[in-house]
C-alpha cells in the first residue's frame, strides 16, 4: 500500500499542478496542513489575498470507491445548500464535484472545500470568546449538530453511503482485534447486537457525521458561529452515535478535575445546555437519550477499532498504547461513561491506563 510520505511527494510533484489547472488556483499560495497520526488524507490550504480561502483534499487510501466520495460531497452541498452551518464543497472548471487523478498506477481522489471562517478552539488556545459565557459555545455546538440531523431526516441520497453495521460487524472485528484480546471481542460483538436490536426509523437513524468534535468545524470568535466540516467518515447511523460524541466534547474542560462529583456536576450541566441547543432544531425522544451510555461505549468500540486498524496499517504494536489500553479497559469491564466517573480514571493523566 502507498505511504502517506509518498503520496504527499506525489502530490507536490503532479498533482497540483494538475489540480491548479482544474480548480482555478494560479497565483494561489499552496500549503500542506501537517497530517495527524493515522491520517487518510492529503490535505493543503490555498490562499490568495482577496479571495475566498480554500482547502484541498487529496485522498489516495484504496478502501472507497468514486461512489463513495460522491456521496459524502453530495450530502455535504445538500447540507450547506439547506442552511447548515457546513464547509460548501467547490465545483471543478468541469462542475464536479470530484475530480480524479492516476499517477503510477495509483488514483487519487481530489476535492475542494471552502475554508471554514473563523479558527479552531485548540487555535485560540482553548479560550472562549471574550467576555462571553462558555455556555454560549455548548449551546451552539448542540444546535448545529441538531440542524444538520433535521435535515438529514428528509435526506433523499442520489450515491448512498455505508450504513454502520455494514463496517462495523463481526468480520470486522476478527479481522483488526488480535485473537489474545478475546473479551474485547465478545463485548463488541454484544455491544453490535445490542445497537441492531434498537431498529430504526427516520426519526432515529439517517445520515450523520460520524466524527463530530472540536477538531472538525472552525469557530467564528466575533460571532460565536460554528461551521462544521471533514464529513470523510460520515455513514448512515443512529443519531445518538453523534450526541455521544456531542457529549465527550465537554469531557476536556473538566479533565483536570480531581473531584468526580464534580466532574459528573460540570457534565450533567454541560449536556443539558448542548442538548437544548440541539431540540431547537429537532426532536429526540427521552427514550433515546437513556441509550446515551450504551451509544458512548459504541463511540469507544469505533474508537479502539480505529487505532487497531491505523497500528495494522502502519506496522505498529497497539499493546503499547496507554490511550488504546484504557478504552479497552472500559469496553472489557462494563465502565460507562468512559471511565470518567470511576476510579479507572486519573485527572494526572486523563484517559491512559495505568496498573494501579
Amino acid at each position: 500500500m502507498i505511504k502517506f510520505n509518498e503520496v504527499v511527494n506525489i502530490s507536490n510533484t503532479h498533482v497540483l499542478s494538475v489540480v491548479t489547472e482544474l480548480f482555478h488556483l494560479e497565483g494561489y499560495n499552496i500549503q500542506l496542513i501537517p497530517p495527524h497520526e493515522g491520517g487518510r488524507n492529503v490535505v493543503y490550504t490555498c490562499e490568495q489575498e482577496g479571495c475566498e480561502s480554500l482547502i484541498l483534499r487529496v485522498s489516495f487510501l484504496p478502501d472507497r470507491k468514486r461512489e463513495d466520495y460522491m456521496a459524502e460531497l453530495e450530502y455535504v452541498r445538500y447540507l450547506f445548500e439547506h442552511g447548515a452551518s457546513v464547509s460548501n464543497v467547490v465545483n471543478s472548471k468541469k462542475g464536479h464535484l470530484l475530480e480524479e487523478f492516476t499517477y503510477d498506477e495509483h488514483t487519487f481522489f481530489i476535492c475542494m472545500f471552502v475554508k471554514a471562517k473563523g479558527k479552531l478552539l485548540v487555535e485560540n488556545h482553548y479560550q472562549y470568546r471574550e467576555g462571553v459565557p462558555l455556555t454560549e459555545y455548548h449551546y451552539n455546538s448542540g444546535k448545529v449538530l441538531g440542524k444538520m440531523h433535521q435535515l438529514s431526516k428528509s435526506y433523499v441520497p442520489v450515491h448512498r453511503r455505508h450504513h454502520f453495521l455494514d463496517k462495523y460487524n463481526t468480520e470486522y472485528i476478527e479481522r483488526l482485534v488480535p485473537k489474545s484480546f478475546s473479551l474485547l471481542r465478545s463485548k463488541m460483538v454484544e455491544l453490535l447486537q445490542a445497537v441492531q436490536e434498537l431498529g430504526s426509523s427516520q426519526e432515529t437513524l439517517g445520515m450523520i457525521h460520524f466524527d463530530y468534535n472540536d477538531g472538525n468545524y472552525s469557530i467564528d470568535f466575533d460571532t460565536g458561529q460554528i461551521t462544521v466540516f471533514d464529513f470523510d467518515n460520515s455513514c448512515y447511523g443512529w443519531y445518538m452515535f453523534d450526541l455521544a460524541s456531542l457529549w465527550m466534547n465537554g469531557v476536556g474542560w473538566v479533565q483536570f478535575e480531581a473531584d468526580a462529583d464534580k466532574r459528573k456536576q460540570f457534565m450533567d450541566e454541560y449536556f443539558q445546555t448542548a442538548l437544548s441547543g440541539y431540540t431547537s432544531e429537532t426532536q429526540i425522544s427521552t427514550a433515546l437519550l437513556e441509550k446515551l451510555s450504551l451509544f458512548i461505549q459504541v463511540s469507544l468500540l469505533e474508537n479502539i477499532l480505529d487505532h487497531f486498524e491505523v497500528a495494522q496499517r502502519e506496522g505498529e504494536e497497539p499493546e503499547e498504547d496507554e490511550v488504546l489500553l484504557y478504552l479497552i479497559k472500559c469496553l472489557e469491564e462494563d465502565i460507562p461513561f468512559k471511565g470518567f466517573f470511576h476510579d479507572i480514571y486519573s485527572s494526572e493523566a486523563p484517559f491512559e491506563y495505568e496498573e494501579r
